[in-house]
């Protein structure tokens, strides 16, 4: 039984969405846990041909066997939370759901504030979310916490304690963070970054798990790169030439239009050493190697695609366990077994 974390490798859309919904899905773990920084991250998923763009609940609610939780670490706003359960109402996603009573609370003044700054908005490129103003208060020890919050009440539960047992009895538990390694406050692309660390060890600390406990940190990378918002892109292609390959994506969260480029072999080093990634989820090959589109067999994909693949793992170190070759859970390639 393992305890596992799934990271962004580069600066969030990577995919994680898909791979957690996979990986939850196939593997059921007990608990299914957010981490990161807050509602300023959207995580896409596709179930069932229902498409979901979630903000605070866990990407793995598919699987309904799961209880879900948010951990300490996590900003919450309770609209959008509410907005969710009403959302994922099928799943019963409301009814498995703790929050950490030490969660810090998102006000709308907090969003005023996010959304006045000509810094954040413009500059930075911030969500508007209201994230990095909470978490300014959070350090400043003046924001309001889920405790205190007689709405969330029946929600209310040590995130950290529920985790720590559960690992302690052989269950699979998930830690599912958000955004990517390339935002960190501390080794992303400063200032334009988010308002929080973004690695695998600040995904442990949010929903209380020490370092010895956590058996796995999934890497996820996509096969090109995006990036929403300011800041250096060393390896950006032109919005024209994004086009001309069928990669022009938009933001789950504000809808603007991702910036496009190649995939970075010196950032992916960087990731996966900060991070101590043990498995490496690389997503969208599909639309990279548009022939290897479905492919549910390794020995499927295309001499060119798998040049790639062997080129990332030898680089970087760590082995390529899932491949991502479409948007259903089916158009996956789990590698995992070979490294048992």
């Amino acid at each position: 039984m393992t305890c596992s974390i799934l990271v962004g490798g580069a600066w969030g859309d990577e995919g994680k969405g898909k791979c957690i919904t996979y990986l939850c899905d196939n593997d059921k773990p007990s608990i299914i846990a957010r981490a990161g920084v807050g509602p300023n991250a959207g995580h896409s998923v596709e179930f069932n041909g229902e498409k979901y763009g979630l903000r605070l609940t866990p990407s793995g609610f598919v699987h309904t066997g799961a209880k879900l939780m948010i951990g300490a670490g996590v900003l919450v706003n309770p609209d959008v939370l509410y907005k969710e359960f009403d959302d994922l109402a099928k799943y019963n996603v409301k009814e498995r759901m703790t929050i950490d009573p030490r969660c810090a609370i998102i006000t709308e003044e907090h969003m005023k504030r996010d959304q006045a700054s000509e810094y954040l908005s413009k500059k930075i490129g911030s969500t508007g979310s209201g994230c990095g103003p909470a978490n300014s208060d959070r350090v400043l020890r003046t924001i309001g916490l889920a405790k205190d919050v007689p709405e969330l009440e029946e929600y209310i539960g040590d995130v950290s304690v529920s985790i720590n047992e559960a690992i302690d009895e052989g269950e699979d538990v998930f830690i599912e963070g958000s955004q990517g390694f390339a935002l960190s406050l501390y080794y992303g692309s400063y200032p334009y970054v988010t308002s929080k660390d973004t690695t695998a060890s600040t995904f442990a600390a949010d929903v209380g798990v020490g370092p010895t406990k956590v058996d796995e940190v999934i890497n996820v990378f996509k096969s090109y790169i995006s990036r929403v918002g300011e800041g250096p892109f060393p390896t950006e292609m032109t919005q024209e030439e994004a086009e001309s390959k069928g990669l022009e994506e938009y933001g789950v969260v504000t809808g603007r239009r991702r910036r496009i480029g190649y995939f970075d072999m010196d950032l992916a080093k960087e990731s996966c050493r900060i991070n101590g990634a043990t498995q490496i989820a690389l997503t969208c090959v599909d639309k990279l190697y548009p022939d290897c589109a479905r492919t549910q067999d390794i020995n499927d994909l295309s001499a060119e695609t798998k040049a790639f693949i062997e080129d990332i793992q030898s680089q970087t170190g760590v082995p390529v366990t899932i491949i991502s070759t479409g948007p259903d859970l089916k158009d996956t390639i789990d590698l995992r077994k070979e490294l048992l």
